[in-house]
């Protein structure tokens, strides 16, 4: 691992775009960081939230870029250049090769299509036209016809590829029927010169990339660099009709659905608010139409500068432009391309929106689960009823145009029919083992459809428009009917219905061509919720190998760049996504917070008030002593702890349990004479609703003394590990002054999904490469218990584990990050679990506080006797604060 100071190389670096002084840690991060970038390769940041992450990321990586440009024109040299052939990759990535070229073209047919996108294909414009070359009908050569008002859904000839199918196709373009991102829509901006190198900052959430380019334009970079930030079309569309679809899924495809239809359609909405049929001039989207109000739209965005989403949005409503291709357009010309994980991780994404890595340095933020985040976009998933209203309406079509389709439509067609049907049987069946797991191979042969050839069935539903003209037929269907139609929409959320439950299966079909090892199926069929509701059964594919998906990007990139505020431990990150790359080839760089110690108070408390050990393991979380003894904590916590206290458990249910027994034996009432008790809620559209009333209660009960107000001072929040609170909330001063993990949040054994994961890595290298060996249960196992979970990570012996233990510690990290969010904030972190308890001179790497960040581990205190301590340490703590007059 590569750690050095880099300032030793070059001292005395400046960062002039920096808007103040940098604190000394701040200038070691830039200098690292540009060193990194110079010597290109892999590069680990992390640096505590607080610490001034994202300016130094900003000032850093920019003034490497603009070094980098001025060094081949004081040269005379040749500018780097986006499409220079002359090296095909990095330096750094010469020897790093996952497979040989012809495994990796196999694999990358194999490969494609998971949750993958594309232009929807001329075939399904012409298809579009083909259904109105007739108004008298439409005749076969067997003499079958189908009538005008039912001409339109009628698909046209289709040639099967004589090939192996797929082959034709270039690159890893694939369909996505419900969110393709790649349109034939007519001159949708102009074509510039690609800008290079250039920086792609990627981030986990619209808010956090927001924050971006407010730090951004903080910087006098802001004026000489040229930022464009792309966002998803739910996020930036600004055509009501369109938006008002809600999920992303409908509002892709009604998007790509009016552009294919922008020249004409034959459906239009009579007086009486029924449908009637006759030519409607007006299709297509109003916010693509006018070139030169996309002009105008692309005039102010230029000259106003760095803009996020909300800023684009209204100059787009402005102009009546529309802002999601108005933004795509400007891509090639942009120094810093700003964007959300999904555009840039997956590969249909950047091939759509024109995204050329090469040469170029990507930055990763909120890195710590970017293996688990890069798989979860490549699983698949349908559910029984997506497949019967698939198969149903796949039936009616069938039945209707059998007579007039050509032969290759019929054998398509019947094959989607078989194989949902074989889908549909499969979870129909006994419903004795409730949730299994099975290679892709197994699934195959058990279904006996191993004969199928999956890639040209997936190019045919890719280019013949199959799912709208089965969707659209439907929609008549419903129609015609008389059902109500009272509103356009519900015509349309029918159709988008169907068409999601066609891109599922189509998911599910693509899934089945990776490589036997990527993934597994998991089939879980319809049980009983542990809340009592039931949940429908579903096939699901879980892709499990990260790393050839994330060489697809970095083996074209200069650099790539992972940060956050905890990182650690980087060695499973490097076996996940780059495991031909040695631990010293990966630049590792770790700061400490920028608060001072003595505004931390971080301690392991591993016995309550009355002596109890406290032990939230799985088998004694649940015991009423242990439950009673944690509230006798929280109300000695309330007397000592200030403003603001946030409870992490480690799930909804145990929280749930925790409140009902509290209730139920007198100690929330003795809390509430301290403090107002606020719950973290499921539902995460009202959790903003409920930090808002939090926040109010300490700001409030801070403006007055407690001799003015006698009642309770400040707010308690219960919140879960996993939950929105946990994840991206800041509570800064009052509204985080004590942070309490309740137990260690390790994830359900009983989650099969998990299971398999923690199998495959497991299996990652080392001496347990024979999967023969391997001490696991067989490749199919029920999960109706906890039990055969608790087998799995029992069987394990290193990396499975280890990845099991990680998820967990990463967890705690992220819900104690949420506190001290500046120099001049404070807080104390409390750790209740007895597990927590470490002596140094015997302590294994592997033990939970060994995997805290660095600026907690270094002032973590631990008791293991005497619990006077910790409330003497609490109290003295605050009570310094108070005395500087920062309370």
């Amino acid at each position: 691992m590569v750690a050095a100071a880099a300032a030793e190389e070059k001292p005395g670096r400046s960062f002039p775009a920096f808007p103040f002084e940098p604190y000394p840690i701040q200038s070691e991060f830039m200098e690292f960081l540009y060193v990194s970038l110079e010597k290109g390769g892999v590069a680990m940041l992390e640096s505590p939230t607080g610490t001034g992450k994202t300016l130094s990321i900003i000032c850093s990586s920019l003034q490497w870029i603009v070094d980098r440009r001025s060094k081949p024109k004081l040269a005379g040299e040749k500018p780097i250049a986006a499409d220079d052939d002359a090296e095909e990759e990095p330096d750094w990535m010469r020897d790093f090769v996952v497979e040989s070229m012809d495994k990796r073209e196999v694999g990358s047919r194999r490969r494609s299509g998971f949750g993958l996108k594309s232009s929807g294909g001329k075939m399904s414009l012409q298809g579009l036209r083909n259904a109105e070359k007739s108004k008298e009908g439409v005749r076969n050569d067997d003499g079958a016809s189908v009538d005008d008002d039912d001409a339109q859904f009628l698909l046209e000839d289709y040639e099967s590829d004589q090939g192996s199918g797929g082959s034709k196709r270039k690159g890893r373009k694939c369909l996505d029927l419900s969110s393709s991102e790649e349109d034939e829509d007519e001159g949708l901006g102009e074509i510039e010169e690609e800008v290079s190198p250039k920086i792609y900052f990627t981030s986990r959430t619209h808010s956090q990339l927001s924050q971006f380019v407010k730090e951004f334009k903080r910087t006098s970079f802001a004026s000489e660099i040229n930022l464009v930030c792309l966002g998803s079309r739910k996020n930036l569309c600004i055509n009501s009709e369109v938006s008002k679809l809600r999920t992303a899924n409908r509002i892709n495809e009604r998007c790509l659905e009016l552009q294919k239809n922008k020249k004409s359609s034959k459906m239009k909405v009579g007086s009486d608010g029924g449908r009637t049929r006759g030519r409607k001039a007006a299709a297509g989207c109003p916010m693509l139409k006018k070139q030169s109000s996309r002009d105008f739209f692309r005039n102010e965005v230029s000259e106003q500068g760095a803009l996020d989403i909300e800023d684009l949005v209204k100059i787009g409503t402005k102009y009546g432009a529309c802002p999601y291709y108005g933004t795509r357009d400007m891509v090639q010309a942009a120094d810093l391309v700003v964007l959300p994980y999904q555009s840039l991780l997956l590969s249909s994404a950047r091939e759509s929106l024109g995204l050329n890595l090469k040469s170029s340095v990507i930055i990763v933020d909120e890195a710590h689960n970017l293996a688990d985040s890069l798989t979860s976009m490549y699983n698949a998933k349908i559910t029984l009823s997506q497949l019967e209203q698939v198969h149903s309406h796949l039936e009616l079509y069938f039945d209707r145009f059998r007579n007039v389709l050509g032969p290759a439509n019929r054998r398509y067609i019947q094959t989607l029919l078989a194989l949902s049907r074989s889908f549909m049987k499969l979870l129909a069946g006994d419903q004795n083992d409730k949730e299994c797991s099975m290679t892709i191979n197994d699934f195959l042969f058990s279904l006996d459809i191993d004969n199928i050839n999956l890639v040209k069935l997936h190019q045919y539903v890719k280019e013949s428009n199959v799912a709208h003209k089965v969707s659209g037929y439907g929609s008549k269907l419903i129609s015609s009917e008389g059902l109500p139609a009272h509103a356009n929409s519900q015509n349309l959320d029918a159709e988008g219905s169907l068409i999601s439950g066609f891109q599922a299966l189509v998911d599910i079909l693509v899934s089945l061509i990776n490589n036997d090892s990527d993934g597994r199926i998991i089939v879980s069929k319809r049980k009983s919720s542990c809340l009592g509701q039931i949940e429908e059964g579903y096939i699901k594919f879980v892709m499990l190998s990260g790393e050839k998906i994330f060489h697809e990007i970095a083996v074209q990139a200069h650099a790539v760049v992972l940060t956050g505020g905890t990182l650690q431990p980087i060695e499973e990150t490097r076996v996940r996504l780059f495991p031909d790359l040695s631990l010293d080839q990966v630049h590792f760089f770790s700061c400490n917070h920028i608060v001072p110690p003595e505004s931390i108070l971080p301690i392991v408390v591993s016995r309550g008030p009355s002596g109890m050990t406290f032990d939230f393991s799985y088998s004694s979380r649940g015991s009423t002593r242990m439950i009673e003894e944690l509230g006798r904590l929280l109300c000695n916590l309330v007397v000592v702890i200030p403003e603001g206290i946030v409870v992490f458990f480690s799930s909804f249910d145990y929280e749930g349990q925790v409140y009902d027994s509290w209730k139920a034996s007198g100690v929330l009432p003795r809390i509430l004479k301290k403090k107002h008790i606020f719950r973290e809620p499921r539902n995460n559209t009202e959790v903003e609703v409920i930090l808002k009333e939090y926040q109010e209660t300490i700001t409030l009960s801070s403006s007055v003394t407690s001799k003015e107000n006698p009642g309770p001072q400040g707010a308690l929040l219960l919140a879960v590990v996993g939950g929105k609170v946990s994840e991206g909330i800041n509570f800064s001063d009052g509204m985080g002054r004590c942070i309490v993990m309740v137990g260690l949040p390790y994830p359900s054994p009983s989650d099969l999904e998990l299971m398999e994961r923690v199998k495959h890595i497991e299996g990652l290298g080392g001496s347990l490469s024979s999967k023969n060996t391997m001490p696991f249960p067989n490749r199919s196992h029920s999960s109706n218990s906890i039990k055969s979970g608790f087998e799995i990570l029992r069987s394990c012996k290193q990396r499975g584990k280890e990845y099991y233990e990680n998820l967990c510690m990463k967890a705690v990290n992220q819900s104690i990050g949420r506190a001290i969010r500046h120099r001049n904030d404070y807080a104390a972190v409390l750790l209740v679990d007895s597990r927590y308890t470490f002596d140094p001179s015997t302590m294994r790497s592997s033990h939970p506080t060994n995997k805290l960040p660095g600026w907690i581990k270094q002032c973590l205190v631990s008791f293991t006797e005497n619990y006077g301590e910790v409330h003497r340490l609490l109290h003295q703590f605050f009570k310094s604060h108070k005395q500087q007059g920062r309370m």
